[in-house]
């Protein structure tokens, strides 16, 4: 068991339920204290994006974030110099495309990601028919592997994606990419799916926009992920106050789910 599965698992023990806001990691010159203010406000983990010029898994407004990152010059050690002096007491989980791992190396990746205080990953283009030498060079670093179930995603393979994923399981409340949605999608049926085969903690992500949708999926899911409601308002402007306050609302109404 990872350190993140104890981690997150004790929050759900303890009987709450888990806020994780995602950022896009070198969008500005602040951008840690954008994660400090989450933390400040009430998330439980943060999710860090590493840009990637071909996020497949993410939106137009994830998307302008990263090109707005990368054209700034920011790099996967770029970013992960910066993480190494950001202690927010939280777990820190990377996600970013398999590409930028495979490149520097997976054992070099791994124990880069460990030292910069990562504690898991989630790497939405790498099945789990390849996983193999990733998570093992990631188990030498105690750097958790964190895997995604669809909606399509059929019963069998929810098993073995569950038997493999470590500190939580990602369920994608739709068939899309990251971005703002009017309704829950069909997260509830897949935390439904999931929890037939295991009891590792089960975050909702993808298309979670406002706080009256975080508490409606707190009700049924362990842990709530909020991605593209937040950047996108940090494209617009808003800086670690806009954070501070926006996550204090979704944590409310998780609260009182």
């Amino acid at each position: 068991m990872t350190s993140l599965d104890v981690e997150l698992r004790s929050v759900r023990d303890g009987g709450r339920k888990a806020l994780v806001p995602y950022f896009v990691a070198g969008l500005s010159d602040d951008w840690p204290d954008h994660v400090r203010a989450a933390v400040h406000a009430g998330a439980d983990a943060v999710e860090i994006g590493i840009p990637f010029s071909d996020p497949m898994m993410d939106g137009v407004v994830i998307q302008e974030a990263a090109d707005i990152a990368l054209r700034r010059g920011t790099t996967l050690l770029s970013i992960l110099d910066e993480l190494s002096t950001l202690d927010v007491g939280v777990p820190l989980v990377a996600m970013t495309y398999y590409n930028l791992f495979h490149h520097l190396g997976l054992e070099r990746s791994a124990g880069a990601l460990r030292a910069a205080g990562i504690s898991g990953t989630i790497v939405p283009d790498l099945p789990i028919e390849e996983l193999g030498s990733w998570q093992s060079a990631c188990n030498d670093q105690d750097v958790a592997c964190v895997l995604m179930v669809a909606p399509s995603t059929p019963l069998e393979r929810v098993e073995r994606v569950n038997s493999l994923s470590q500190g939580f399981v990602y369920a994608s409340a739709r068939m899309a990419v990251t971005g703002a949605a009017s309704d829950g999608g069909h997260a509830a049926d897949v935390v439904q799916r999931v929890r037939l085969s295991g009891d590792k903690p089960v975050y909702v992500g993808i298309g979670i926009t406002t706080p009256k949708q975080a508490e409606t999926a707190a009700g049924f899911a362990d842990g709530v992920i909020v991605g593209t409601a937040l950047v996108q308002r940090l494209l617009g402007g808003e800086g670690a106050a806009g954070v501070e306050a926006f996550v204090g609302e979704l944590r409310r109404a998780i609260d009182a789910a």
